[in-house]
């Protein structure tokens, strides 16, 4: 029988504490927060972020949080981590697979952090079963506004905090230590890819997948979808094996995406070792990277793999942003200048082909991405069993699908900035749905309050950031603040 070690050829680090080196970081990030002034906004002092969302500048100081890199301990015979706020989802895996464990969610990017999957919400293709990476946290150390670090677990004396902190994003502190649940995993992930010709055949498989945890008599233990055409879309099933034998390789020539599509309706199957199925994405940034070319076979050939992954895109994109390099290129071709439409939305999954179908009349992106995810079962104790996550409020019971849409459209003369945006947003709350806020929003106040926690929150805020010392979530999110 195969090994998670055997297979990355490596042996599980020695249990040593890396708690001092914590201490020493959390230290570290104090005398930051004592740094700046006191009439000065609360920030990170973060070269790097995975938010589309502009922001307005600040000369201020911001928080060091440099130190708080790190997997602090890995505990196998609990199936916990301690682990730094900062920490990139990518140091994680690496930290947990030598012991045959990983996450119950790991989003899709390598350098997601834990933290920002918890305040600004994360999701990956195990959601259907394990909901959302902020529901397998056992505890959170977090520095507050008025600059305290309390600990919030689901029955103690913050744990309004701790119910209250996802989607919060960075607005009620932030998390300097999390603990979290591990699952076992095996080497392998052995893939089914199911081709659909029409959207409501998807959604109705997808529904029943869902509630059975397997297709064909198969278990399943990953699923997640594609959607090119309201005629051509693909729901992927994966179960772990540690059955040796040939995987594929999607860091090289081959496109994980591309892959997925076949003609036939017999279902293609492939294989992965665990790590790069974890990380299937992040090459080329679901399909994203053939905005820079990087799909071309010719300039594939000669781009070098270590840039292959979604954290040299950003670098590209952040000197779009400064450069205006995307908009001139259109104004040299005669075309208009284009709205950034990168969002994900949740909508329940009995609106799934109606609000694809919708989009993909309206908005001219594809491909989609479609992950399906439910709250776990049950609740944390602590919770309230109707809505146990104020500031993102699904419901518990209740089937939902992420859909994810990544690129830009041309701007109609004399339509409102964010037309594309606006006229999404209008859509997902037609259909009950929910909307992340990493990017671009454009709410109104009294419309985010209903959607984005409302009085609970600014109870939450009064008592956890009583100086306002961070920014409102509102102004952080739909003001760019």
């Amino acid at each position: 029988m195969a090994s998670v070690n055997a297979l990355l050829g490596r042996r599980p680090e020695p249990r040593e504490s890396g708690y001092a080196a914590h201490r020493s970081g959390v230290e570290q990030l104090l005398r930051s927060y004592r740094a700046i002034p006191a009439d000065a906004t609360v920030r990170l002092a973060k070269k790097t972020s995975n938010l589309f969302r502009a922001r307005s500048t600040s000369t201020a100081p911001g928080l060091d949080v440099s130190g708080l890199s790190k997997v602090i301990t890995v505990d196998p015979t609990t199936r916990t981590a301690d682990v730094a706020g900062m920490c990139t989802y990518e140091d994680l895996v690496d930290a947990t697979l030598p012991y045959g464990l990983a996450p119950l969610v790991v989003p899709q990017l390598k350098t997601i952090t834990l933290g920002g999957a918890v305040t600004g919400l994360g999701i990956e293709s195990t959601s259907f079963r394990s909901g959302l990476p902020h529901e397998s946290v056992l505890e959170i150390d977090v520095l507050t506004g008025n600059g305290e670090i309390v600990t919030a677990t689901p029955e103690g004396e913050h744990a309004d905090l701790y119910w209250g902190f996802p989607n919060s994003y960075g607005t009620l502190g932030y998390s300097t230590r999390l603990k979290i649940q591990l699952e076992p995993v095996l080497p392998y992930v052995a893939l089914r890819h199911l081709r659909f010709h029409d959207l409501e055949t998807l959604q109705s498989t997808m529904d029943a997948i869902v509630n059975r945890r397997e297709y064909d008599g198969i278990e399943v233990q990953y699923l997640d979808g594609v959607v090119f055409s309201a005629d051509e879309s693909y729901l992927t099933l994966g179960v772990q094996t540690d059955e040796p034998g040939p995987v594929s390789d999607y860091t090289g020539a081959d496109i994980f995406y591309r892959s997925i599509q076949h003609a036939s309706d017999t279902p293609k199957t492939d294989r992965l070792t665990i790590h790069d199925y974890l990380w299937r994405w992040d090459t080329d940034w679901f399909w994203c990277s053939r905005a820079f070319g990087t799909q071309n076979p010719k300039i594939r050939r000669f781009w070098p793999r270590k840039y292959r992954r979604s954290s040299f895109y950003w670098k590209l994109i952040g000197l779009d942003r400064k450069y205006d390099i995307g908009d001139r290129l259109e104004k040299r071709k005669g075309n208009p200048p284009r709205e950034r439409v990168v969002q994900d939305v949740e909508v329940p999954i009995e609106h799934t082909a109606g609000f694809v179908a919708w989009f993909l009349d309206n908005v001219p992106i594809e491909p989609l991405w479609l992950c399906p995810l439910r709250l776990r079962e049950p609740a944390a104790p602590g919770a309230n069993p109707a809505r146990p996550w104020p500031l993102y409020p699904l419901e518990p019971k209740r089937t939902y699908v992420n859909i994810g849409f990544w690129s830009s459209v041309p701007i109609v003369a004399g339509e409102p900035e964010g037309a594309a945006n606006r006229a999404i947003e209008k859509k997902v709350t037609e259909f009950d749905g929910h909307k992340s806020l990493y990017s671009d929003a454009y709410y109104t106040e009294d419309e985010f309050a209903v959607l984005y926690g409302g009085e609970r929150y600014i109870e939450l805020k009064n008592k956890y950031d009583p100086e306002s010392r961070l920014l409102d979530l509102y102004s952080k999110a739909v003001q760019r603040k």
